[in-house]
């Protein structure tokens, strides 16, 4: 709370009169961080079609946002498990949300174009998140290439690999050896 309020120029008893305390802070922020991301995305894929366009477009959506908002972006990565109690269910029910909505879309894109493979969709989906999210330790959105260029690169690359592991003769299988036997299971 001491650097929060050093940072915006409020004393502390001032930020106190904001919030109770540091939890409903970090709550507001992810709260509303995660139901941002998934209100705009549901905005941005109405009359989208197409699973690949539809990836490009949530790729594009998260980006576009972290972008514009990096300390939030830190925030959700580091803080998430600091929550408890009815904050961490809120939480984690507007993540859940905005997780399905995502992994519908990769579900839509394998039975598109790669129904036989044997990806794990839940692995595809968490790395995706795991790229996406790990932003704001590299990109500076004032000195760096446009945040279409990085959202398109990501997304390539990611079709890329779906693609590629699906033509793969042993499909995902060949990637999945010597894992334990339910990591080659999707959920």
């Amino acid at each position: 709370m001491r650097a929060v309020a050093k940072a915006t120029g409020v004393s502390l008893a001032g930020l106190y009169h904001y919030f109770d305390s540091k939890e409903k802070m970090l709550f507001l922020i992810q709260f509303r961080t995660f139901s941002a991301l998934h209100q705009n995305l549901i905005e941005k894929l109405h009359g989208v079609v197409e699973p690949e366009e539809q990836l490009r477009v949530m790729i594009r959506a998260h980006l576009g946002y972290f972008a514009a908002n990096m300390d939030a972006l830190k925030v959700c990565s580091h803080e998430l498990d600091t929550l408890s109690g009815s904050a961490y269910e809120q939480t984690r029910d507007i993540r859940k949300e905005y997780y399905a909505l995502t992994r519908s879309i990769i579900d839509r894109l394998l039975d598109a174009h790669a129904p036989s493979a044997s990806l794990n969709r839940h692995v595809l989906t968490m790395s995706l998140f795991g790229t996406l999210n790990w932003l704001y330790r590299w990109y500076d959105p004032a000195g760096g290439p446009s945040v279409a260029t990085v959202a398109n690169q990501i997304a390539s690359q990611f079709l890329h690999g779906i693609y590629h592991l699906a033509d793969t003769a042993d499909g995902a299988a060949a990637y999945t050896r010597g894992l334990p036997p339910d990591a080659a299971q999707s959920p």
